[in-house]
């Protein structure tokens, strides 16, 4: 199974992410958690540039996005999945539609198909949607990268674009309301999988 963790900034796909790992595993299940952007040695290089980056277009933060993205699905997610394995990706393409679509203003229908060309049209089984309001979520961070410090009507222009890929795909999408307690909020994701099984 692959599982895809997606939501605004500070929603808690982390914390999420180390609970479905946990849980799967004492239910019997290998699991691989990986994340987008920066897996392996490729992946950490384009994240730098990504989250630490000035200056940089929204073409080219795009392209970076896909680069890593095609690179993580041949080298971590369709091996993973080829052995029998759970993958558990904090972050995955729906991202991209959203944050350079609906956030950046770039033609959505051709983010559909770069990512499609990206990852070989390798899409989630399950794709969770930690929902929160973005100006609680970016209160909720400690630090911020680049994209983290845009304007709140573009988070706002991200959630709501997570919230209509989501009505598009309701047999993949589950949104869970991020705004409750991390416990339960990670308690009601490891139950959605578990239930896929």
């Amino acid at each position: 199974m692959f599982v895809s963790l997606e939501g605004p900034e500070g929603a808690g796909k982390s914390t999420v992410a180390q609970t479905l790992v946990a849980g799967l595993r004492s239910k019997g299940h290998e699991v691989v958690l990986t994340r987008e952007p920066g897996e392996g040695d490729v992946g950490s290089r384009i994240r730098q540039i990504l989250l630490e980056g000035e200056g940089i277009t929204s073409r080219c933060e795009l392209f970076l996005f896909l680069a890593d993205r095609a690179q993580h699905v041949e080298t971590v997610i369709k091996p993973a999945l080829a052995e029998g394995k759970v993958v558990v990706c904090d972050r995955y393409a729906d991202s991209t539609v959203v944050y350079q679509g609906y956030g950046r203003g770039i033609q959505v229908e051709a983010l559909r198909k770069w990512n499609d060309f990206a990852t070989s049209g390798l899409s989630p089984d399950v794709t969770l949607l930690l929902d929160l309001s973005p100006a609680i979520g970016l209160e909720r961070l400690r630090t911020k990268d680049r994209l983290d410090r845009e304007p709140l009507d573009f988070h706002e222009r991200v959630r709501n674009g997570f919230l209509q890929e989501a009505a598009r795909d309701a047999k993949r999408w589950v949104v869970i309301n991020a705004d409750q307690n991390p416990a339960d909020v990670a308690a009601q994701c490891l139950q959605t999988i578990l239930n896929r099984f």
